[in-house]
């Protein structure tokens, strides 16, 4: 009865309740100075010959305002209202998030990706939506890129697809409602805390059980403890990024072939090459305890909110490359759907939110042998965007350093055709990261040619 009020608000352009997921407020615990809950895109477009820098910040400027969740904040609500809640900011120009730089010497994607890192990794202001925008030009190939940071508190990696479908041609629709929306009175509030409550109450049920599933996919209370070796220490400072591009029509048909995913694959891959770069150094793993964030949203909902969990899965590294294949795909078709409910950061947000803010959260993170690294893999629109009339030619993921003794993970993004993996290393324990890419494309051809 609430959704349908509020909807119905909404086409009006009167008030509407538009709580922080229980998930949202958990990135925001979990945020930091050292390491931001930030994630983002580089997009490059190719040789730009009369590249018109003030139009394209105009064209992107009207494209973000049409975005409603790209021109809110979160507000504390008055005691007994409930938990904080978006509202329209009026007080700040979509303008301000939009800059523009020029890459460092030579220009090349080297220098890109840190600079890129540097803007990923500086905190964005909270007086504000928390979001920044950035053409960067002087690239050595004549071409100039765009770099879109979010904080995840706006959106898991389904919702800032969604978001970057409304900057890129065509563009978000006109929002049906006008700007600024007023805010709800604090009686709506209290009363619509109140029904939280009680409908809160009504799924104990449930929620034990999604706490439990959501549990028993990242691992249980207990999970195995992930083998000691220096994938794990503590991140010595800013990480460093590197990128590996495949064929994902060579990878989709490799996984297939052994009744795999492409996902599935890269998570081969990736142990396979963490080992080589343990072996050089005199370590060696069986297995390799990968973190994977599994989208809750149902296909075709429109992303609203964070709804990620984590899918805890153990990939061997020793036999043949079919063998561990099939091994990897039925050991995420066992658990994967567990993983798509609430995660436990949510369903215990009551818990986790005070202690995170007391420093629980990071102290765990440095000290945790749950996992040895993390793949985040978003599957991104399967042609040739445009932006302006220019196509992006390639779109690079980006990460930030984390705050962990995790110092490797992998942000994945398939666009047009092509595996885009980023390689966020720290520079101490991985100080050539070059050569960790080297050896992931070799176990992705090594995959591939298993066919």
């Amino acid at each position: 009865m609430t959704s349908r009020i509020q909807a119905e608000a909404g086409a009006a352009g009167g008030p509407v309740i538009d709580r922080a997921s229980p998930t949202d407020r958990a990135f925001l615990a979990m945020d930091s100075a050292k390491a931001p809950e930030h994630f983002g895109v580089i997009l490059l477009f190719g040789a730009t010959d009369g590249f018109d820098l003030a139009r394209a910040l105009r064209l992107l400027a009207e494209r973000a305002a049409a975005i409603p969740r790209l021109r809110q904040l979160l507000v504390r609500t008055p005691p007994g209202c409930g938990g904080p809640i978006w509202v329209d900011d009026e007080a700040s120009e979509v303008a301000d998030r939009l800059h523009t730089t020029r890459c460092p010497e030579p220009g090349d994607e080297r220098a890109l990706l840190d600079l890129a890192q540097s803007l990923i990794g500086t905190p964005l202001p909270r007086t504000g939506p928390r979001w920044t925008a950035v053409f960067v030009t002087g690239l050595a190939d004549g071409g100039v890129a765009l770099v879109i940071v979010l904080h995840h508190v706006l959106a898991d990696g389904v919702g800032g697809l969604a978001i970057l479908a409304g900057l890129v041609d065509p563009g978000a629709p006109t929002p049906p409602v006008p700007f600024p929306r007023p805010r709800p009175a604090a009686g709506q509030l209290a009363a619509d805390a109140l029904r939280a409550r009680i409908r809160a109450l009504r799924r104990a049920g449930p929620a034990l059980r999604s706490l439990r599933a959501s549990m028993t996919a990242a691992g249980g209370v207990h999970p195995p403890r992930a083998a000691s070796c220096s994938l794990l220490r503590p991140a010595g400072g800013r990480s460093r990024l590197a990128v590996v591009r495949f064929p994902a029509a060579a990878l989709r048909a490799a996984a297939h072939r052994y009744d795999a995913t492409v996902n599935d694959a890269l998570l081969v891959a990736v142990a396979a090459a963490l080992n080589r770069a343990l072996l050089e150094d005199g370590e060696s793993l069986d297995s390799v305890a990968i973190g994977v964030p599994v989208s809750g949203h149902e296909t075709g909902e429109a992303a609203r909110g964070n709804m990620v969990s984590p899918l805890l899965v153990s990939v061997p590294v020793a036999g043949d490359t079919a063998d561990r294949l099939r091994r990897t795909a039925a050991a995420v078709r066992a658990h994967k759907s567990s993983a798509q409910g609430p995660p436990p950061i949510a369903l215990l947000g009551w818990a986790f939110r005070p202690l995170a803010a007391l420093g629980a959260y990071h102290w765990y993170m440095n000290h945790q042998h749950r996992l040895h690294t993390l793949v985040s893999h978003v599957r991104g629109p399967g042609e040739q965007i445009t932006f302006g009339g220019r196509p992006v030619r390639s779109a690079i993921p980006i990460g930030v350093s984390s705050d962990s003794n995790i110092t490797v993970y992998f942000e994945v993004f398939t666009y047009a055709g092509t595996v885009t993996i980023t390689v966020i290393a720290d520079p101490h324990r991985f100080p050539d990261p070059d050569a960790l890419t080297h050896a992931l494309r070799e176990e992705l051809d090594r995959i591939a040619g298993a066919v």
